[in-house]
């Protein structure tokens, strides 16, 4: 299936260990992300990155909703954030990028954290946060699963402006191996397999080739593809509802000095224009009757 599909994560399993595994490959969701902004390579690259592990986060959802990875810093991005949803959707946006022209992550994010944001359509909100540290992504994010996660997980991300990719490994509850000397053998031996892939390999290899490289002698049972797709989730009900929340008094002003309010998304620069009629719910009878 995936030779088909151009953006796509694909689940993969064990068969003799309680170990899963998740490959995420994105090229044109990742284009047209980069498309709507100007964006210097250094953060192109970083962008590709929090797409594909955003992606490869959000496949642990059991529910209808979103993630969404945020990193903010001191550095020369004040904010970098990715989004996927349960339907992998991706969006993403970087903040002060007119000024962000280093390579190095050290530059370009720095002094910061790292936030994960679960967010269900339904139930409780979800934040888990970690500071940024020197390095790569994925170590950040490994970091962050060393804290947080009872079970071991590892991450593994390239992109290259063109294409990003990724890996995550994680460790399931005891089933097939109960024995806990075995399970963390297996773990680790899976992880010094894994820890000798290459960014190339992540971008240019499909999913079966990539397991039957690093795993030879393993038994692995992939699973079909999933797409992913570039979709932003912005909306003109969704933008009315933004402006509802400003004080009518503040609205009013907003009208009589532009005669008309225009909000853009910065995720994928669509324009919603609201007339005063628009508004007049929000603004109240006295004041949807100002200027008539």
């Amino acid at each position: 299936m995936t030779d088909i599909l151009r953006d796509y994560s694909q689940r993969f399993l064990f068969e003799e260990a309680d170990i899963r595994g998740e490959k995420v490959l994105l090229d044109k969701a990742y284009w047209d992300t980069l498309a709507i902004h100007q964006y210097a390579p250094g953060v192109a690259r970083l962008m590709g990155e929090f797409l594909a592990a955003a992606v490869l986060l959000s496949n642990n959802l059991k529910f209808e909703g979103r993630l969404t990875l945020q990193a903010r810093s001191d550095g020369q991005l004040p904010l970098l954030m990715a989004e996927s949803n349960h339907q992998l959707h991706v969006r993403g946006i970087a903040r002060g990028s007119e000024q962000a022209t280093a390579n190095s992550n050290e530059e370009l994010l720095s002094n910061g954290q790292l936030a994960i944001t679960v967010e269900p359509l339904k139930g409780q909100r979800y934040q888990g946060i970690v500071a940024l540290q020197e390095g790569s992504v994925a170590h950040n994010l490994d970091a962050y699963f060393r804290q947080s996660e009872q079970l071991g997980s590892r991450i593994w991300l390239a992109a290259d402006g063109e294409r990003a990719g990724g890996m995550l490994l994680q460790q399931l509850p005891a089933q097939l191996v109960p024995e806990p000397g075995q399970r963390l053998d297996q773990w680790e031996h899976v992880l010094t397999l894994t820890d000798t892939l290459r960014d190339e390999e992540i971008l240019t290899l499909d999913s079966a080739t990539l397991l039957g490289l690093l795993y030879p002698e393993e038994p692995v049972r992939l699973f079909d593809a999933d797409e992913v797709r570039f979709q932003c989730s912005c909306s003109r009900k969704r933008t009315h509802g933004a402006l509802s929340t400003l004080h009518p008094a503040e609205l009013n002003e907003m009208l009589q000095e532009m005669g008309r309010i225009t909000m853009d998304c910065e995720f994928c620069n669509t324009q919603y224009h609201f007339e005063r009629t628009d508004l007049a719910e929000v603004l109240g009878v006295d004041e949807a009757k100002t200027l008539h």
